[in-house]
């Protein structure tokens, strides 16, 4: 993992998403529910400026009679996923797949040892990794997300997450999703919110788990999407999946995904990364109540601290663009008490 970190700065966002695009995935064993404290919706954030922002807005826009009073209707807010509901260092979790994919079916094609982008991806070589570019990683997402038909891709996408382990913290990438984060999501619902998945992320990766985890339903999940084609197979209806980019839904392309999706504008946003400027400057930069908030990665001791230099989860213009336009940034270390579920 510490190859891919090193070299992966000459993967963009743009290339990473053109290849993890629509890993559907079925958990495991589900999480414990999680228990609030009745006195406490928000009982792991620490209490300070920041929990008081997000308590103080929901009071103003959910008081009938109010300035603020926001129409249950009205109340829309969106959610980045990696790495503002659950960890996404030291690589996506759909890069990881595609690695894995890629060193399963190496046996079956022994032309790859010798063959780029392959050899660099059985070799452990990031950099050169890096150097196929957006072609190289196409060639990839031809043989692991690809060329197949959707029922084949979820079966092969779900037994991988059924053993794959968080290479730090050994336990299945769906355990990592943020405590605090997962008590927001509820108490914006029993305020009458309507919450949204908005990610650079696979909205077919997302979708099969995203309910019973964060108790988002599929179809309030957007995300970026490869094309599909309707076919009648051996007599039954299948969905088959192509080796091209449909839609990108990341930095400018998530306002716009949410007006075609959601139709409506969000009144709170939720990000972690560049990624997500364009959709808190959509959300927040209108009239009427708005908010914002951006997750900063800095517990390296019960997480992983990383911002402006990151390869993965880069927060600079949009660290910038939290104290211009007034957004909430959570200090993960100072304003939470716990991560994740599993910790103390």
């Amino acid at each position: 993992m510490k190859s891919v970190l090193s070299y992966s700065a000459g993967l963009n966002r743009r290339v990473l998403i053109s290849v993890l695009t629509g890993v559907p995935v079925l958990i495991g064993p589900l999480r414990p529910s999680i228990v609030l404290a009745q006195s406490d919706p928000l009982s792991s954030w620490n209490d300070g400026p920041v929990k008081a922002s997000i308590t103080n807005f929901i009071a103003r826009v959910t008081t009938q009679g109010g300035a603020d009073f926001v129409a249950p209707a009205e109340r829309i807010a969106v959610f980045d996923n990696d790495g503002t509901l659950w960890a996404e260092q030291p690589i996506y979790v759909q890069l990881a797949f595609v690695l894995d994919r890629v060193r399963a079916l190496a046996p079956q094609n022994p032309g790859w040892k010798t063959k780029q982008p392959f050899k660099a991806v059985l070799n452990g070589d990031m950099r050169a990794l890096a150097a196929s570019g957006e072609q190289g990683l196409m060639q990839l997402i031809a043989v692991t997300h690809a060329g197949m038909t959707s029922d084949e891709f979820a079966k092969i996408a779900s037994e991988w997450l059924a053993t794959a382990r968080h290479p730090r913290f050994k336990r299945p990438y769906t355990e990592l999703v943020y405590q605090p984060m997962l008590e927001l999501l509820t108490y914006l619902r029993a305020n009458g919110f309507k919450t949204y998945i908005a990610s650079g992320g696979g909205v077919e990766f997302m979708r099969p788990w995203t309910e019973r985890v964060y108790g988002i339903p599929p179809e309030q999940v957007l995300g970026s999407s490869i094309k599909t084609k309707f076919e009648m197979r051996d007599g039954r209806p299948t969905i088959f999946r192509l080796p091209q980019i449909n839609f990108i839904d990341d930095k400018a392309g998530k306002p716009v995904g949410i007006n075609q999706q959601i139709g409506r504008r969000p009144i709170a946003a939720f990000g972690n990364s560049d990624g997500d400027l364009e959709m808190l400057q959509w959300t927040t930069m209108s009239g009427g109540p708005r908010f914002g908030l951006i997750l900063h990665h800095t517990d390296a001791e019960r997480e992983f601290a990383y911002d402006r230099q990151a390869h993965f989860g880069k927060l600079d213009k949009a660290l910038d663009a939290a104290a211009a336009n007034q957004w909430t940034v959570v200090d993960m270390k100072r304003d939470w008490k716990k991560i994740f579920p599993f910790q103390d």
